[in-house]
């Protein structure tokens, strides 16, 4: 179903910036705060605390970001990660079933999400073998229904805008990085060509999944950005919710060179 997903939500998406181009300061800070919510699910949840263990997170706070990564349309769980893990233990090289360099930008942008086969979750999430990860495929479907409807309480520009539109720019925000952060120049075949965009990190809110290339070559930390001149609200998140209490087992620089 992930193909006629792409298709209603760029079909309503273009129909809504054709309709209502100007939403209103008040419906277009409401998609800006749902999407970017949505991407702290994704960054933080899904690939810092589930994909890398880089931090664990509070069960509560876990299950509040996957439902915000889901309904941002990051999908499931259990596939992402799975699809995440396969993609670092192969980088570019054969068995990396999103790597522009082998299949080309189109099939890492878009086409691997409903072309390719699913990853052997058994296989490479077997840490996540829980019932808390296996409840998400039955509540997808209405979290998505409520992503793309919720906003006509409010109105025809509120369902386009926090609704398709959001889901279309948060979908491209996420696929740039395989497509765009795979792309670095000079690289041997089969050698892993991930690179730091800097430009992507304003359609990321500056959560660092920009700074790709720094996570390829430590992915089991929780920062992606190095410095202060690499903005990351991610691990920002992160360092909040620890003070909070509701994040523990963070793995910074310092710790990773002790382990």
């Amino acid at each position: 179903m992930v193909l006629p997903w792409f298709i209603l939500i760029h079909a309503t998406a273009l129909a809504g910036l054709i309709l209502f181009p100007l939403p209103g300061w008040r419906i277009l800070a409401g998609a800006v705060a749902l999407s970017w919510i949505g991407g702290i699910g994704t960054t933080v949840c899904y690939h810092r605390a589930l994909a890398h263990r880089a931090v664990k997170l509070n069960r509560w706070v876990e299950a509040a970001l996957i439902f915000f990564a889901i309904f941002n349309g990051s999908g499931l769980p259990l596939t992402w990660v799975a699809s995440h893990r396969i993609h670092h233990a192969n980088a570019d090289g054969e068995g990396d079933v999103s790597s522009p360099v082998r299949h080309g930008f189109w099939w890492a942008h878009l086409r691997w999400l409903w072309q390719a086969e699913m990853p052997a979750i058994g296989k490479f999430c077997p840490d996540m073998a829980g019932r808390s990860y296996r409840i998400w495929p039955a509540l997808q479907p209405p979290i998505l229904a409520l992503s793309f409807f919720g906003g006509l309480f409010f109105g025809w520009a509120a369902f386009f805008w926090p609704g398709a539109i959001r889901l279309v720019f948060s979908l491209h925000a996420q696929c740039f990085v395989n497509s765009v952060c795979h792309t670095e120049p000079n690289t041997p075949v089969g050698s892993d060509s991930s690179r730091n965009v800097g430009w992507l990190g304003a359609m990321h809110f500056f959560q660092g999944e920009n700074w790709h290339r720094n996570h390829h070559a430590r992915p089991a930390l929780a920062r992606l950005g190095r410095d202060w001149r690499q903005p990351d609200a991610g691990y920002a998140a992160i360092c909040l919710l620890e003070k909070l209490g509701m994040a523990t087992e963070v793995k910074r620089a310092r710790t990773a060179q002790a382990a």
